[in-house]
């Protein structure tokens, strides 16, 4: 597999041609997220870059403009089409230096997404964490409904996810049903096992939910930060273009290793947006999209 390092001060990065996928975060030697082996398969959608929809699409099945479209089922034991037509791409290489990549991929328009898109994405270090920079373009004849996240699970410390000291600056979830994990209503996270708005562990909470209603700073950022009890943690900025967050505690029945980092995932739209249409991007002719979110230590 072909995959590209770069570095800045005291971290280091390895990114893969396959899927465009942050394979490996560190700050000092300390991951901080979850790696996956180099030559692939890449396990459990790690650092991929899920476009041009984040989550989930119910049955596979959805209207655009009046057209009903039908996508493969990936996820065939919840019937969904999941995250999106990029991840399966080599991505090639457009531009890389010392401390930053930049990686693009154009899914081959079918039947089901009939939109011809060039998706880039530009990893960068510096002395402050990694920054990521997502830019899609319509380079077809139609309009295109598009959604974009990154799926990094992040690693506090070696201390037990449970102990792990989580943030979220979230007021509202989305229930979902506990067979497929599709959108029921959103509700407040007040006086719900959810509500991480002040930190504190994550015990024995097991999170598959996009989280909404967050909490932007002056600066038009939000973060989510987890620390290990021993001291290390890690955390994640992104920015308004991104109105959901999408959680997970990688719970996984044995003998699948369980709950090995948290999932943080950014999105631009909430699951089954093609459905619902809930900040769903309608990406015009020759128009282009730009989502952000940077990892770093704490």
């Amino acid at each position: 597999m072909t995959e590209y390092r770069i570095r800045a001060g005291e971290y280091t990065a390895t990114i893969t041609a396959q899927a465009g996928a942050l394979r490996d975060l560190r700050y000092r030697g300390r991951d901080l997220i979850v790696p996956f082996p180099e030559g692939g398969p890449i396990p459990d959608y790690r650092g991929i870059i899920a476009a041009p929809w984040p989550n989930r699409i119910a049955d596979g099945r959805y209207t655009f403009d009046g057209v009903e479209y039908e996508v493969p089922v990936n996820e065939p034991e919840r019937g969904c089409a999941l995250h999106g037509l990029a991840f399966p791409l080599d991505w090639t290489l457009e531009s890389q230096d010392e401390s930053s990549v930049t990686l693009s991929c154009s899914p081959q328009p079918t039947a089901g997404y009939p939109h011809a898109l060039r998706v880039a994405v530009e990893y960068r270090l510096a002395d402050d964490g990694l920054h990521s920079t997502v830019t899609a373009e319509n380079v077809g004849r139609t309009a295109a409904p598009y959604g974009v996240c990154p799926h990094p699970y992040l690693l506090a410390g070696p201390a037990p996810l449970d102990e792990w000291i989580l943030e979220i600056p979230a007021g509202e979830f989305l229930e979902v049903t506990p067979d497929r994990l599709l959108p029921k209503e959103t509700r407040t996270v007040e006086g719900h096992g959810f509500d991480f708005r002040a930190p504190r562990p994550i015990g024995a909470t097991e999170i598959d939910h996009a989280f909404t209603d967050i909490a932007f700073d002056g600066g038009g950022q939000a973060s989510v930060l987890v620390r290990d009890p021993g001291g290390t943690g890690v955390g994640m900025t992104w920015d308004r273009t991104c109105q959901w967050l999408q959680i997970h505690t990688a719970d996984k029945q044995p003998p699948a290793p369980n709950r090995l980092g948290l999932a943080v995932e950014p999105m631009t739209c909430p699951p089954d947006a093609f459905n619902s249409g809930v900040d769903l991007i309608r990406l015009e002719p020759g128009a282009t999209h730009q989502a952000s979110w940077s990892i770093f230590a704490v």
